[in-house]
């Protein structure tokens, strides 16, 4: 949850936990990306942090309006060249018309509703250019079962919070990027319990005429 740090800016503690692991992964799985969306930036931490060390990629942030202005303000504390002005973005609503080849969340699909959740991944297709890939961080259960205890307690805290969220079944998220034409690649453990889940788009490779994960 934000709050407010001592330059006046919009502040979530997490971000700073959380984001080098991140963006070690992310060196690697968006190496040979160019144009990214950050659905759900936030308060704009994880964006000002990783645009100036991701410096081949556009790092486009997102989110609801009310968020836009702490966004704002981050990236111009924080400026980057390759880093441009967040867009207003609910999943539930009309998406932008861009084109990305990666999509990047973090701490999100357990804070929106499951309705939000459905929502995110059907609107990815209206976005995604082929062969792209999302990146999810966050916690997830495995066969319905939670992978730690803090996490249980987690999500109790959760859902007294708002009874609409909550950790999700990576097989319920497994059905919803299948739907939307992707495939789960990577489930890359990281610290606190939690995961970097990807899924990319599958394209056909015309010489085995077998699906072919990118």
């Amino acid at each position: 949850m934000a709050e407010t740090g001592n330059a006046g800016l919009p502040d979530s503690p997490s971000c700073a936990r959380n984001r080098a692991p991140i963006l070690l992964e992310l060196q690697r799985l968006f190496a040979d990306r160019r144009n990214v969306l950050e659905i759900g930036s936030g308060t704009g931490q994880h964006a000002v942090y990783f645009a100036p060390r991701l410096p081949h990629l556009r790092w486009q942030t997102s989110d609801l309006n009310e968020n836009l202005p702490g966004i704002r303000a981050w990236l111009a504390a924080q400026p980057a060249p390759n880093l441009v002005a967040p867009l207003l973005l609910d999943v539930t609503g009309k998406w932008p018309a861009i084109s990305v080849d990666a999509v990047f969340t973090a701490n999100s699909l357990h804070i929106m509703g499951w309705d939000c959740v459905e929502a995110f991944f059907h609107g990815l297709p209206g976005v995604l250019a082929p062969r792209a890939c999302l990146a999810v961080y966050g916690p997830v259960r495995l066969g319905g079962e939670y992978t730690s205890a803090s996490n249980a307690e987690f999500d109790e805290w959760l859902k007294a919070r708002d009874p609409r969220s909550g950790i999700r079944d990576l097989e319920a998220l497994d059905a919803l990027a299948s739907a939307a034409g992707l495939q789960r690649t990577e489930m890359i453990a990281m610290p606190a319990n939690n995961y970097l889940l990807v899924w990319c788009k599958e394209t056909t490779n015309k010489e085995s005429g077998k699906w072919k994960k990118r």
